[in-house]
């Protein structure tokens, strides 16, 4: 039961054939992204296209808000209520496309990450751990403190999701030993008054870059 676990693995959300889809399209957009930003055709910092300096996992391709996932995000949004037994508001969706060497550190999310999934496209295996103690791992003076704990293997393959509570639950990947591997985070919120202003994580609607979650606040603070 989610609400106990807070975690749950959904297999086969979507099936092999979309995930590849899915997968084809990331990696050839990371290219795109690689070639604009080596010819000087857009700046580094512009991140619409992407990113390759993602601070959580640097040297991975990262994309925030990119149409294709956000419409995934939209649509497997009922599935996912039905899942946990929540009422869920979409926030954003937030893709990857990890190399090998890439590690993510152990870490919880942020408010917007309150229902999260995680969803294997494709590439090599590289399984994700969850600690279910919710007590451990914790920040402290404005930096997160680590738990040591070995933690609960989750083996994802294409088109499996894990939900889990982002924000409570410590969560990581060890040093990947494969060559590629392309997940898709999606997160909600559970529908209370605070999460209805945070809707689509601040944004007017999905598929914009997060550049518009400040411009949206800023003009609606004026």
């Amino acid at each position: 039961m989610f609400k106990k676990d807070n975690y749950k693995v959904v297999k086969n959300v979507i099936d092999k054939k979309l995930a590849l889809f899915l997968y084809s399209y990331l990696s050839i957009k990371r290219n795109v992204a690689n070639t604009l930003f080596n010819e000087k055709y857009i700046s580094p910092f512009e991140n619409i296209h992407g990113v390759f300096n993602d601070p959580q996992v640097p040297g991975s391709f990262a994309i925030y808000g990119d149409v294709a996932m956000e419409t995934l995000l939209a649509g497997i949004h009922p599935l996912t209520e039905a899942h946990t037994g929540l009422k869920l508001y979409p926030n954003y969706a937030y893709t990857r496309l990890y190399l090998k060497g890439n590690i993510l550190k152990r870490h919880k999310d942020r408010y917007s990450c309150e229902i999260s999934t995680t969803m294997n496209l494709g590439g090599d295996v590289w399984p994700i751990y969850l600690e279910p103690d919710k007590k451990k791992g914790f920040f402290k003076n404005g930096k997160y403190v680590p738990s040591k704990s070995k933690g609960i293997k989750i083996i994802l393959n294409p088109g499996d999701m894990l939900i889990y509570r982002g924000d409570v639950l410590e969560h990581w990947r060890n040093k990947f030993k494969g060559n590629t591997c392309a997940q898709v985070f999606l997160h909600y919120n559970k529908v209370t008054s605070k999460s209805k202003d945070n809707l689509y994580d601040g944004r007017p609607h999905l598929g914009l870059p997060n550049a518009f979650t400040k411009l949206y606040e800023n003009k609606n603070k004026k």
